[in-house]
């Protein structure tokens, strides 16, 4: 029916035919690519067809002080949540077709007045050129390999601990000092590997504890000269749960929810492995979308790049995390999608970049955009820096033509026109008879959603961080 390599070929593709800007320079810049893709069975059923319908890159995060109370700066620009939220745009545009009479490649009627679901042979497949960042990236190496995410930095001061300690996509670190360790370079190295790592084979897990709580063992085989390095994250643990040890081999902790650094201060963008995790639970669509659909979307798989990848350490952060939640309203479920890897390589990551890098180029670096493209309508391409749209100037920040058409507020205001387009008589109950202004009420107001969420928070995920509602008062 259709392979990983299919996937990562179709993506890297579509990536090729879209327009220069925003697009990395070659041997100087590098980033990272995510799209959702759509497959659609045939009536018979022994072919499917496959389309991308979202598609996002970028590399970086804004710090805390710099978003905005009105919704309209984007926060997290990593290339997985970038085409999540381009897939929630071109979702949103498919439900507006379905309310108004017009043809839905994805929805049709549901059971329930007012309710959608997906049509029968719809699906939907996540792919991601690199491990995501967080929980998913700490394995243990095989061999002298690189990092995948930037190694953590010896700490100096009290000062630079507040800091944080930034991932490769933010800048390059020096190599950790602490402890005995292979000696890696401090960027992607072109000497990759794929497959899984022998994670059992030297870790030790305290299997009756949260996994929020495990701590990484090494156990150096005396054969060896030097003990098994660890691969690291610079995303930090979420603020009032434990630290990591930092302590020899014994670096992180395993299933701990983390914080991406941002530039020079910490973020609230929570890493893209415990994002992934959630909707596999609450489901991709969001909170707005949920009043009009009879059960969450999930994805039906995960496909990663050729990339430094171990299969244990994705099912730890993606599924096994949230294997226990229980007591889920009517439609959520504990959705546990099928993780596979591509052997093809994303050709603007960080080792090819270095690849065809010349002296005279100045430092490799991550690109600072970040590209969404969806499916829909009008103006499918949105690309932005520093989460406004790349190009506006100062004096144009903050206006309507500085919005990113994925921003919270744009993607709001999608929601409320796929709301005026709806008859009173095919509203969703849960949008009747309510006195709902800003996007906190309309989020509040999706009911079931906010009670998936609460099981998820109290069983799995007690320490996510909730974002300020003074962020969340825009209308």
């Amino acid at each position: 029916m259709w392979s990983p390599d299919e996937v990562a070929s179709l993506c890297y593709n579509h990536f090729n035919n879209l327009p220069k800007r925003g697009k990395p320079e070659a041997g100087r810049e590098w980033t990272l690519l995510a799209a959702v893709i759509l497959l659609t069975d045939s009536s018979d059923q022994k072919t499917v067809h496959k389309q991308v319908v979202s598609l996002g890159t970028g590399t970086k995060c804004i710090g805390q002080s710099a978003m905005s109370m009105k919704g309209e700066i984007l926060n997290d620009s990593h290339a997985e949540v970038i085409a999540r939220r381009g897939c929630v745009r071109y979702l949103t545009e498919q439900l507006y077709r379905a309310v108004s009479g017009q043809s839905s490649d994805v929805f049709c009627p549901g059971s329930e007045e007012g309710k959608w679901t997906v049509k029968s042979g719809v699906s939907f497949l996540f792919f991601t050129s690199q491990t995501p960042c967080g929980d998913a990236s700490i394995f243990p190496m095989t061999g002298n390999q690189a990092q995948p995410c930037e190694p953590v930095k010896s700490i100096q001061s009290e000062d630079s601990e507040r800091r944080g300690l930034k991932r490769q996509a933010e800048s390059e670190l020096e190599e950790t000092r602490q402890g005995q360790r292979i000696k890696t370079s401090d960027s992607h190295s072109s000497h990759r590997k794929s497959g899984d790592t022998e994670e059992h084979d030297i870790i030790t897990e305290n299997k009756g504890s949260n996994p929020s709580n495990k701590v990484l063992h090494c156990q150096p085989e005396v054969e060896k000269v030097q003990p098994p390095d660890l691969h690291r994250t610079g995303a930090k643990c979420v603020p009032d749960s434990p630290a990591d040890p930092l302590q020899g081999l014994v670096y992180h902790r395993f299933g701990a929810l983390r914080v991406k650094p941002g530039r020079g201060e910490r973020t609230l963008s929570l890493s893209c492995s415990d994002k992934l995790a959630r909707w596999g639970v609450l489901g991709f669509q969001g909170a707005l979308l949920s009043h009009y659909l009879e059960a969450p979307v999930y994805f039906r798989a995960v496909v990663v790049g050729k990339c430094l990848y171990n299969h244990q350490a994705m099912q730890r952060a993606l599924k096994t995390r949230c294997s226990d939640v229980r007591d889920l309203p009517s439609g959520f479920s504990v959705h546990a999608p099928e993780i596979l890897q591509s052997s093809l390589e994303f050709p603007h990551n960080h080792t090819h970049t270095e690849s065809k890098h010349t002296h005279t180029q100045g430092r490799i670096s991550p690109c600072g955009a970040a590209i969404s493209w969806c499916a829909v309508s009008q103006q499918p391409l949105d690309v932005t820096a520093n989460g406004y749209k790349q190009g506006v100037t100062k004096k144009a920040l903050g206006t309507l033509q500085a919005r990113s058409l994925i921003s919270k507020v744009e993607l709001f205001h999608s929601f409320l026109k796929l709301v005026a387009a709806t008859k009173d008589s095919q509203l969703p109950e849960s949008l009747c008879g309510k006195d709902l202004k800003t996007y906190w009420d309309y989020k509040q107001a999706a009911g079931l959603y906010q009670q998936a969420w609460t099981q998820l928070r109290l069983q799995a995920f007690p320490l996510w961080p909730r974002s300020p509602r003074e962020l969340l008062l825009f209308s």
